[in-house]
């Protein structure tokens, strides 16, 4: 098997598909079988979009999160103020992808957005992406907080390797469910959607007797990270526009009038000493505080779970963004990872995540793995986020050009918005902290900007041997072809290698 098992030998037959040679797009017309195949693969209806979106948003964030902010805003009201100022990042967010994904209803998210409108150099956004998904381990953060909140229910105490090897555990078994039975893990995360949605509102319910600032909105964000989940699996989604329309703002109001809610309800029943020294387990505090502490173990395998929801959320659609650069020809033996098989589902790109995922798991210092693995994971993505704003600034000067008319549309307002929070966010951090601020015991306050820049760096260097170097030591041009697949009726990307005989004969 080839280094690109997928980017083929050019032949007469590849010759007829329509060309994508990063300066335009194909559309194709698929078949009336290729039209059956494509609604029998249609599995997500509105609620289970909105619990991707949900599941994604709240996972640990609100239960882990508020007693960091606090401490690095260093006041109840500029806490408060930073958790709306998230909100509305967010909400500016959620427009921007919607209109790019009402647009562009197909798997990839953003992946989609920014080779649409970023052609030149060619493949060159390809390739960052490419980075991006590949060398990020999303679901690791939370697998790390699920071992805590086990062992603190369990009353173990909580060292370096227990803790990661029941987040071990739980990462290993969101892969195995969304891997061997698709339906069941859609399902389990429905269920575990309502459960948080269940302890949040007990929460509600109850009540009782410079570089601080940008670190604090960073968790603010982390907690609001998700909004953006339904738009990379839009190729499985029923009816994708109008569920999208639908889903996505009612996922992120009901997640952001409950944050506010939950973090008045932690200030009215929790003294601020005691937040501040609770670390991640505020929310276990909270309930010790109210019910007792039956109550404290009980919340602590709550939130457990809630974290496992969102485990499950994140590596199901991290591992469709593997499989989709699979399915492209991008990566090494992407017909692997391109896979569909056994079960339906696409365990190669799910086991890819998996991988990553523990890998940045288990390789901070104890004490610091947390934070380092949220901000090492957000600050990419607000590097992503600049530009895929930017992206639709560009449309929206050049709507003609583009032909540009999507179901949906932010605004420019918005979208300017959400491009100056999100440069705001990639400068901001490497800004030096007062003393006793910085976010770590024991690594450098910049080594996340550092290690999320060299992530897409990576894809960088990746796209230059894959579409560069490699294509003139082998003497053939990369084309991008459309095609539609037989078994399930997607249109899909992929790669040939044409000979550059073929080329000059042309």
């Amino acid at each position: 098997m080839g280094f690109f098992s997928h980017a083929r030998n050019w032949s007469s037959k590849e010759a007829t598909a329509a060309t994508y040679d990063g300066d335009s797009n194909s559309d194709s017309h698929p078949a009336e079988g290729h039209e059956v195949a494509r609604t029998n693969k249609r599995q997500i209806g509105v609620i289970s979009a909105s619990f991707l979106i949900f599941n994604r948003m709240i996972g640990t964030g609100i239960f882990a999160t508020p007693s960091g902010i606090l401490a690095q805003s260093g006041s109840v009201g500029l806490a408060l103020f930073i958790w709306v100022a998230g909100m509305i990042i967010a909400a500016a967010g959620m427009a921007v992808y919607l209109e790019f994904g009402t647009a562009l209803p197909r798997n990839g998210g953003e992946k989609n957005y920014l080779e649409y409108v970023f052609r030149k150099p060619k493949f060159l956004t390809t390739g960052l992406y490419t980075g991006y998904v590949i060398l990020l381990g999303w679901a690791g953060s939370n697998s790390v907080v699920f071992g805590e909140y086990i062992l603190h229910a369990a009353q173990i105490e909580v060292n370096r390797w227990n803790q990661r090897g029941v987040g071990l555990a739980c990462i290993t078994a969101a892969f195995l469910i969304h891997g061997l039975a698709l339906k069941w893990g859609l399902r389990l995360q429905n269920l575990l959607g309502v459960i948080k949605l269940v302890i949040i509102l007990i929460i509600v319910g109850t009540t009782g007797s410079s570089y601080g600032v940008v670190t604090a909105l960073y968790n603010v964000i982390w907690s609001y990270i998700g909004y953006s989940n339904a738009n990379y699996a839009l190729s499985e989604t029923k009816i994708p526009v109008k569920t999208l329309k639908i889903a996505g703002p009612l996922a992120l109001g009901t997640v952001a009038v409950l944050y506010m809610f939950v973090n008045i309800a932690y200030f009215a029943a929790v003294p601020k000493e005691e937040i501040l020294s609770s670390g991640r387990i505020l929310a276990a505090s909270f309930f010790r505080n109210v019910f007792g502490e039956r109550a404290e173990r009980a919340l602590s395998v709550f939130v457990a779970l809630s974290a496992f929801g969102n485990v499950l959320s994140v590596i199901f659609s991290q591992g469709r963004l593997v499989q989709e650069l699979g399915r492209e020809g991008i990566l090494p033996f992407s017909r692997f990872w391109a896979s569909n098989r056994p079960f339906n589902a696409p365990l190669a790109g799910l086991f890819e995540h998996w991988l990553v995922s523990v890998i940045i798991m288990l390789a901070p210092p104890p004490g610091d793995a947390y934070n380092f693995i949220l901000n090492v994971i957000s600050y990419p993505l607000a590097i992503v986020n600049t530009f895929v704003a930017l992206g639709l600034i560009w449309l929206y000067t050049h709507r003609t050009a583009y032909n540009w008319n999507p179901p949906f549309r932010a605004t420019l307002p918005v979208v300017f918005f959400f491009f100056l929070s999100n440069v705001y966010l990639v400068i901001a951090p490497f800004i030096p902290p007062d003393d006793g601020q910085s976010i770590y015991e024991s690594l450098p306050y910049w080594l996340h900007c550092v290690v999320g820049w060299g992530i897409i760096a990576g894809g960088g260097m990746y796209w230059l041997i894959w579409a560069k170097i490699a294509p003139k030591i082998g003497k053939y041009k990369l084309v991008r072809e459309a095609t539609m697949d037989e078994v399930d009726g997607w249109e899909r990307h992929y790669f040939v290698r044409r000979p550059l005989g073929a080329v000059a004969a042309e």
